[in-house]
């Protein structure tokens, strides 16, 4: 079916598919890229594809399993109309029930969300990716099936739906079609949070009918609590990745420093998420070097969660999300630390901070701060001493989604860049206007079978195209160093494959990092060079 002839009530046909992305359709990308043209898309493999659902556009990132029988279909439809239900009562929906209904209720359809959508200007306007598309889906089987006489008025109502598994299966893809960046949230007139909406269906599908990617759940979540993180690193095994960063930043700098580690009643609870321990350590050994050297009270955990800040239920599961967080709080407590400090992570922002008010409450109430405060308030009151002429390269700024637009944490990162980058520029749009890197809501880490593509052709080329354009001709010369400034771990993810995918730091000469090692390449007591250049990773 041809994409502008796809209509919400065609999401319950009985077909093989129900989209195909037209690579010829997808928006033509700035200089020097304007000859770019994106690689065929690999197709599931067949054992896969006969297992799995990928009836909605041929990508799949949520596994859910084939039906094998009409009983086995009806009972997954039994199980989703349950959840339903439960998700708009107030007794089993104890987080974000009254924006969810307010969402649910006031739409006018105007679709104003659609234009400030980057996935459906990204996919060439595909209608399946219209955030009107996916909420209105819910919004018709909650009028026909849930709502009494339904049925019976539903052709009068606009409700012209059926439910049936390929409704179910296509609307859990459907849900994973979106980075919840909440960028439709903020440009709707009426209020209406299309973001919200996508993350509740997902809640539904994992916590009625156990349906949730297996990056996030089973290698997410699951593995953080039970081995204290979600990369898998153990307390003994983060031990030994300590060792090996102290010895690291001693080659880099000259300095020996200690990380400290479960210092009771430290000023500070600083926490990473893991992943940097493992791709980019030199974020927490820049961490390490300007806590000690402005002389700050601090120290990480070695207790079980504690030393990950990731929270992947934010993104899929109110439990899943308790779980952790009540954890994280528990570790913070038990140090009796006065507050606690988030690193470069953007997600871990808003579910340690601002969704994390619901858990942290009582004794476990404890100070929660952003690193870019941290940071702001040593940079921009000179405690540490540094040399802007160091970081005389071309800089841009990329906003992560959960701690711009959700939290309103602008300022601060912007204060530091000023002070130490020269060249600074801002992307068009930045702020709490900017886009999403492609990879939130979970996306940065889902490599398996085809999805890599889609999250590089569409749902990251918005912002690949907002870093080419944050740069003049002359300065996309790969003789030119240029970097990208990323605070946030899922972001950078999500950035160095879009660099890859695309080739830029070869063609364009594009390094990618954090906030705070470019501090430290400022900082006149550190040796200079901390930022590598020829050190792609």
């Amino acid at each position: 079916m041809k994409n502008n002839d796809i209509r919400i009530k065609n999401i319950s046909d009985k077909k093989d598919q129900l989209y195909e992305v037209d690579l010829d359709n997808l928006p033509e990308l700035p200089y020097p890229y304007h000859d770019w043209e994106d690689p065929p898309v690999e197709e599931i493999q067949e054992s896969k594809r006969e297992k799995y659902d990928s009836s909605l556009d041929g990508f799949l990132n949520l596994q859910v399993k084939k039906p094998k029988t009409d009983e086995e279909k009806e009972k997954y439809v039994a199980g989703f109309l349950t959840g339903l239900k439960r998700l708009l009562t107030k007794e089993e929906n104890w987080t974000f029930l009254k924006p969810f209904m307010l969402s649910l209720d006031n739409c006018v359809k105007c679709n104003t969300c659609s234009e400030a959508c980057p996935i459906f200007e990204s996919s060439g306007r595909a209608e399946v990716y219209r955030p009107l598309f996916r909420s209105d889906t819910l919004r018709r089987i909650i009028r026909k099936y849930l709502k009494p006489g339904g049925k019976l008025t539903a052709k009068f109502t606009g409700a012209d739906i059926d439910l049936n598994w390929e409704t179910v299966a296509r609307l859990a893809q459907l849900s994973y079609r979106c980075t919840l960046c909440r960028r439709c949230a903020q440009t709707c007139p009426m209020g209406v949070d299309n973001g919200l909406i996508t993350r509740e269906i997902r809640k539904l599908f994992s916590m009625e009918l156990g349906i949730s990617p297996q990056e996030l759940h089973g290698d997410g979540t699951l593995k953080q609590l039970s081995t204290g993180s979600s990369t898998g690193i153990t307390p003994p095994a983060l031990m030994d990745l300590m060792e090996f960063a102290e010895e690291d930043l001693k080659d880099r700098t000259g300095l020996d420093i200690k990380i400290p580690f479960d210092k009771p009643g430290a000023d500070i609870l600083l926490i990473h998420n893991a992943g940097e321990f493992l791709s980019w350590p030199e974020n927490l050994e820049a961490f390490a070097i300007l806590f000690e050297i402005a002389g700050l009270n601090w120290t990480l955990s070695s207790e079980m969660v504690g030393y990950d800040s990731v929270n992947y239920g934010l993104f899929y599961d109110d439990a899943q999300y308790a779980r952790v967080t009540i954890k994280h709080a528990e570790v913070a407590k038990k140090l009796g630390v006065k507050k606690v400090v988030v690193g470069e992570c953007g997600h871990a922002h808003k579910a340690i901070m601002a969704i994390g008010d619901r858990i942290w409450m009582g004794e476990s109430n404890i100070p929660r701060e952003s690193g870019m405060v941290t940071m702001e308030d040593l940079i921009v009151n000179e405690k540490v001493m540094f040399d802007p002429e160091r970081n005389d390269f071309p800089v841009t700024l990329h906003d992560p989604c959960n701690m711009a637009r959700s939290m309103g944490i602008i300022k601060p990162q912007r204060e530091i860049l000023k002070k130490i980058c020269p060249q600074f520029r801002e992307m068009t749009p930045h702020g709490v206007h900017n886009y999403c890197c492609g990879g939130g809501s979970g996306f940065a880490i889902m490599q398996s079978n085809n999805f890599p593509a889609w999250k590089y052709m569409i749902s990251g080329r918005k912002k690949f195209a907002q870093i080419l354009n944050a740069f003049t001709k002359d300065e996309l010369d790969p003789s030119v160093n240029k970097y990208i400034c990323a605070p946030c771990s899922n972001c950078k993810g999500q950035i160095r494959d879009l660099l890859n995918y695309y080739d830029a730091y070869e063609r364009c000469r594009f390094l990618y990092g954090g906030l705070v090692e470019l501090i430290i390449n400022a900082m006149v007591d550190v040796r200079e060079g901390f930022i590598e250049w020829d050190d792609f990773h």
